[in-house]
């Protein structure tokens, strides 16, 4: 079965060209100017002078009558000196033209961007699974960046000057090194192919041991080997595709629902998970009746996951908190970043608050 070359190797052949024009140019005009120099006792600007007029084809006078063996001398190097000529224009006007150059240019600003990024996500596959991932996480103003070997759709991607992306194989250990996994939180492998994506997720674990990988799978039995291979969850889109369906008969208006806050602009209401670990000592303990959550700050805690991975949903007024825990807060973007600002003890508590505290 043929495969598509590499999109490193199609840049490096195109260098490549540009190379070899460039060397092919400067050896026939060596070749040409040291032999007017020894046939008809040309000085050196002389004889460059009339291998250049020589190789254009302008039409210019000699410097000097040529000898017979000038003559033949210059048909031979007309004839050879225009093919190479001619291939050099072509090469580099190709090299221009289709935006090699500037996709080259692009692509190294790209480049520096991404190796200044922490705690960013990659994403391996930008097809429907992948741009979708990408887009939701854009929402949640976290850096992206995007590995696809497909030059049609890097193509689209450098469309948009604020995504960020590597063309490459995310199989390749290189890829993933460009995409600066050492310093990245989370990757996401959407790739069609679940060998390809058991692949990322080998490599990748590998790259860095602490990262959060989430991966595709068709296969159910692809499920325990992502997971035997170091992926953190393993997602099947056509299983939870026929469970939504079923649901949608079932319990139509719950799905609306929970489509109505998974989907909603952060500015109006969303979900978000916070982190209890860096928790103000004032809370540490205390139950969540005594924080007054929703009084004070207009977020709503409707579940929690305890440090041994236990799941609450809807906990009551008296479940206390601690900073192992992870609290899924409901809320508008400014209410759950106030929120945050509390629980971290960075925003004050109101003069009611500060009496209990103290």
């Amino acid at each position: 079965m043929l495969t598509d070359p590499h999109p490193g190797e199609i840049r490096k052949e195109n260098f490549r060209s540009i190379y070899l024009a460039i060397l092919l140019l400067f050896a026939i005009v060596v070749i040409g100017t040291i032999g007017y120099i020894l046939i008809e006792d040309y000085s050196f600007i002389e004889a460059l002078y009339m291998t250049i007029i020589t190789m254009s084809t302008v039409g210019f006078e000699e410097v000097e009558p040529l000898s017979d063996p000038g003559r033949i001398f210059t048909f031979f190097l007309i004839v050879i000196s225009f093919g190479i000529f001619a291939y050099a224009v072509t090469t580099l006007t190709r090299y221009i033209v289709d935006g090699i150059f500037r996709y080259y240019y692009m692509d190294l600003k790209i480049k520096k961007r991404i190796d200044k990024l922490k705690n960013h996500v990659i994403v391996c596959g930008y097809g429907r699974n992948g741009k979708q991932a990408m887009e939701d996480l854009l929402k949640h103003q976290v850096e992206v960046v995007i590995i696809d070997a497909e030059s049609t759709i890097i193509d689209k991607i450098r469309r948009n000057p604020s995504l960020l992306y590597i063309q490459g194989d995310a199989t390749s250990d290189q890829s993933l090194i460009s995409a600066n996994i050492q310093n990245a939180r989370a990757l996401i492998t959407a790739l069609p192919n679940d060998a390809n994506n058991l692949f990322v997720v080998l490599s990748a674990r590998e790259l860095n041991p602490n990262l959060k990988i989430i991966s595709r799978a068709s296969d159910a039995q692809t499920d325990k080997k992502l997971k035997r291979a170091g992926a953190t969850n393993v997602i099947m889109p056509d299983r939870i595709g026929g469970q939504r369906m079923a649901k949608l008969v079932a319990q139509p208006d719950v799905i609306d629902f929970l489509d109505f806050i998974m989907l909603q602009d952060p500015d109006e209401v969303y979900l978000e998970e916070i982190s209890c670990k860096n928790l103000d000592s004032f809370f540490t303990d205390r139950s969540i009746g005594e924080w007054s959550i929703r009084k004070h700050t207009g977020a709503n805690i409707i579940g929690l996951k305890t440090k041994d991975n236990r799941y609450i949903a809807n906990p009551g007024p008296d479940v206390k908190i601690s900073s192992y825990d992870q609290l899924f807060v409901l809320g508008k973007r400014s209410e759950i970043n106030h929120l945050k600002e509390v629980l971290t003890g960075q925003s004050k508590l109101s003069d009611e608050d500060s009496a209990v505290k103290s």
